[in-house]
């Protein structure tokens, strides 16, 4: 098992232990809303240490339930997950095209190379290139090369 996959592995299972353990210790025994989220508690917090504060503004929009609070809530979370994972997958592909360019630039020789398709199959093509100093040309040029 690689490295990668061994941290992997337990990042996992810290993820799932954190969600796991508040449920299986019972730590919301007790409360009236055992898993309130942190607004509410600190808005009971408030009102406890302070009963006549005023807040300074109100909510622009109050859905009308709980559930509908938490359905918004998660498609909030997973634009934003969406969101991420598209910029970092990105910016992978990229440092990835940029090796594999910098690695044929750097490969002795060669005008054509088989560059991978990324078709199931995986099987190859030849691709026409420019020689590998940059001049235009070579014997395999295609008549789309030369445009």
């Amino acid at each position: 098992m690689s490295r990668n996959t061994r941290i992997n592995a337990l990042l996992l299972l810290v993820v799932v232990a954190l969600a796991v353990l508040p449920l299986a210790l019972g730590l919301g025994d007790g409360k009236k809303e055992p898993f309130a989220g942190s607004d509410a508690e600190a808005e009971t917090a408030i009102t406890e240490i302070e009963p006549d504060y005023e807040p300074w503004f109100s909510p622009l929009y109050e859905p009308p339930s709980g559930e509908i609070e938490s359905a918004l809530f998660a498609v909030q979370a997973a634009l934003g997950a969406g969101v991420l994972a598209y910029y970092f997958g990105l910016r992978r592909g990229r440092r990835q095209g940029e090796q594999r360019a910098r690695a044929l630039a750097d490969a002795p020789g060669a005008a054509h190379r088989t560059v991978p398709d990324d078709g199931a199959d995986g099987s190859g093509r030849a691709e026409a290139t420019a020689p590998a100093d940059g001049a235009p040309g070579g014997a395999g040029e295609s008549a789309r090369g030369r445009a």
